[in-house]
């Protein structure tokens, strides 16, 4: 029997479901925003083309290669990414971020024309209220800021990709009157940013209808609507499929939601959840090595992954406790690893290149230690099995390897 048959599914009956209208598209933005956080090392330049080729294939859509305008540095490494990707033929695409500064932007022309790979511009400023009393900004400079970055980008030949920061705490005047002036002087995508992590999902989903129908609709331009959130209230995931769901295009995010603070959304937990709600183009799409890209990321910058993070955590498929081990087992006796994976997880493992652990701790039974043996062909003598679960139950700690083998001694 097919184990979707035995599966309630209470996210996709009547009202509740999550539909979204139209296929998802993704920004990794790991090597720009997500090396703002203060913790983690930025990676060499061999890692971040190791990066790079891991995303291409998760079928990520397109990464924010870099800000030039931060330094020598930060150009060397954006150039070589974008030839990688031109020498390599590589299907994902390619923006760097900049200031509205015509120091920012011009770098990334000056690398498309070096390198021949198409590189949008992602120019951000300020949006809210907050941030214009205190950086002392008047209504008047935005717009004319925006206006002067958006056309120095569209005369470089570049695709504008305009960015306002804290738009989820702006006021709707000001986020009509930034993105309607940045559309009219040629930009392609309009990027809507919880820079602060201030949304909940209805906040989001509010956020994004109100700017496709106040602004994007009335410009009658074929116009690119992106998400990018941040961590601080845990809400990041969610209000990316509200952002969704209100009809956004595209979302931004990183490789364990690494970045400033608490960091950004995780593209991780983005890939899982869309393919596991069968949004195209990701119900399609070959995700076995998230866990690579994933570890190649936590390698890179120095950023540990919990043991208790979803999917790719060391415990994300274990379990060392008796009446789940149990349970799994039989399952795996029927010959059935959909079975398994899925009655007592909620995340397929075999999907995204793993598989279940049974381990052996003090909550655990005799089941466990049986398994445990078994998949090691080591023969399961009664005196053996009591050992081991005697060990166990007089442990504080699920047993490692050398411990249980220290029994069979």
């Amino acid at each position: 029997m097919n184990p979707s048959e035995l599966i309630y599914d209470w996210n996709t009956s009547g009202s509740s479901a999550v539909r979204l209208p139209k296929p998802v598209l993704l920004n990794d933005e790991t090597l720009r925003d997500g090396l703002q956080s203060p913790s983690v090392r930025d990676p060499s330049l061999e890692e971040k083309i190791e990066i790079l080729h891991l995303m291409e294939s998760l079928g990520i859509n397109c990464l924010d290669l870099g800000l030039p305008g931060a330094g020598p540095r930060a150009v060397q490494h954006c150039e070589a990414l974008a030839r990688e990707i031109v020498d390599q033929k590589l299907k994902i695409g390619a923006n760097c971020a900049a200031r509205t500064h015509e120091n920012d932007i011009r770098p990334i022309a000056e690398i498309v024309q070096r390198s021949g790979l198409n590189i949008q511009a992602a120019t951000f400023i300020g949006s809210s209220p907050l941030r214009r009393y205190t950086e002392d900004w008047t209504d008047d400079f935005l717009l004319k800021t925006t206006e002067k970055a958006v056309k120095f980008a569209v005369s470089l030949g570049l695709e504008s990709m305009y960015v306002t920061e804290d738009t989820s705490r702006c006021d709707p005047e000001t986020v009509k009157r930034l993105y309607s002036t940045a559309i009219n002087c040629g930009a392609i995508a309009v990027v809507i940013c919880d820079t602060a992590g201030h949304a909940t999902p209805p906040g989001a989903y509010s956020l994004v209808r109100f700017v496709i129908d106040e602004v994007v609709k009335p410009s009658g331009a074929k116009v690119r609507v992106d998400w990018h959130g941040h961590c601080d209230r845990g809400f990041a995931v969610a209000n990316s499929m509200a952002a969704l769901m209100a009809g956004a295009d595209c979302v931004h995010a990183c490789a364990l939601g690494v970045g400033e603070r608490v960091g950004n959304t995780q593209m991780d937990q983005m890939l899982v959840n869309l393919k596991l709600m069968g949004v195209p183009p990701w119900t399609s799409q070959d995700l076995t090595e998230l866990k690579d890209y994933c570890q190649a990321v936590s390698n890179a910058t120095g950023v540990s992954i919990p043991p208790n993070y979803p999917v790719v955590g060391e415990d994300a498929f274990r379990t060392a406790t008796g009446v789940h081990a149990s349970a799994v087992i039989k399952a795996l006796r029927k010959k059935d690893v959909e079975l398994a994976n899925a009655v007592y997880s909620g995340v397929p493992s075999h999907m995204f290149g793993m598989q279940q652990i049974i381990d052996v701790g003090p909550m655990s039974g005799k089941s466990n230690v049986l398994y445990w043996l078994e998949q090691r062909s080591i023969p399961a003598s009664e005196d053996l099995v009591d050992r081991i679960y005697k060990r166990a139950k007089s442990s504080d700690h699920t047993l490692s390897e050398a411990e249980i083998r220290e029994c069979l001694q």
